[in-house]
Parts: C-alpha cells; sequence; structure tokens
C-alpha cells in the first residue's frame, strides 16, 4: 500500500519493518513469547534488504515464493510416497499413528493435503506473473488478498474436514 501511495521502495519496505519491530518490543514488553514475532521480523527483514539492494518492489515478494514453492513441493512429494502431509501432521496431533489403515480417515487426508497443495499453487499461479510483469501494486493486492484470508480459509475447510472424520470415527 504504501508503494502504491509513494512510488518509493524505501518507504514501503521500512515501515512493515518498523511495525515488525514495534511487534517484537510490545512482545517483550508485555513479556509474551518473543519468537514468533522475531520469525516474523527475520522474514521481512529479508524481503526488505532485498527489496532495497535491488531497488525493485517485487524483489519484496521472492522470500514468499519460495515458502510456497517450498510447501508445494513438500506436499506433493507426500503425496507422491503416499504419506499426505496433513495425515502426518494430523497423526502427530492427535497421537494416530494408524491413520493410514483406515480408509475413510486416509481420504480426507489425501483430500486435505490437495487442497493445501491448491492454496500454494494457486499462490504462485497468480502472483508469480504478476512479479515477472513487475507489477508490484498488483502484486501486493493479491497477495494480500491471497494470504491470511485465502489460508484461513483452507485452515478452516481442514479442520472440518478432519474433525469430521475423526468425529465420526470415534462413535
Amino acid at each position: 500500500m504504501v508503494f502504491t501511495i509513494t512510488g518509493e521502495v524505501a518507504p514501503s519496505v521500512l515501515i512493515p519493518l518498523g511495525i515488525a519491530i514495534v511487534f517484537v518490543l510490545a512482545r517483550a514488553i508485555m513479556r509474551s513469547p518473543i519468537m514468533p514475532a522475531v520469525i516474523g521480523l527475520i522474514g521481512i527483514a529479508l524481503s526488505a534488504g532485498l527489496a532495497l539492494w535491488t531497488g525493485r518492489a517485487e524483489e519484496n515478494f521472492v522470500l514468499g515464493f519460495v515458502i510456497n514453492g517450498v510447501w508445494l513441493v513438500a506436499l506433493l512429494v507426500s503425496l507422491a510416497v503416499r504419506r499426505p502431509l496433513i495425515g502426518v501432521i494430523t497423526g502427530l496431533l492427535t497421537g494416530d499413528h494408524a491413520w493410514r489403515s483406515d480408509p475413510a480417515k486416509r481420504t480426507v487426508l489425501t483430500v486435505t493435503t490437495w487442497l493445501w497443495v491448491g492454496l500454494f499453487a494457486l499462490r504462485l499461479g497468480v502472483q508469480l506473473p504478476l512479479y515477472l510483469a513487475e507489477q508490484a501494486a498488483a502484486l501486493a493486492a493479491t497477495k494480500l488478498l491471497m494470504g491470511l484470508p485465502l489460508y484461513a480459509a483452507v485452515l478452516w475447510v481442514t479442520w472440518l474436514m478432519v474433525r469430521a472424520v475423526y468425529a465420526r470415527r470415534a462413535s
């Protein structure tokens, strides 16, 4: 948003960096865990540094492409080896290490893994062309829309599906 208003790279990456620093300080003052805020600060600092170094606002989004790409590959590999990552995570969280032997659970956990594949593939499919076209404002808008709102929606659907299959199997 700052880049859209100013057209300048420096303020568009330094303002979010400053806000991230404030969040780290606020967590420290409130004596709450600061590690999540520090990790966020590191990510923002890396993205900001890349954008400042190249002078291109689009570079601020490269780290996000890498993260989305890594998740996409990890999910696809997990499906290829027949160990859907959402099933592995669910098994770790619930202690249910026999989920693969239950056809209903295996199906739901495979489908939800494909749902996450769709999320990361959609993000890359929409945002990479904007990056290559040097459309920083459009890239920022799509990242905002395809960021937390889309993540929350996929997480919610995943939770509903997993909860339903586990509740049905418990009764």
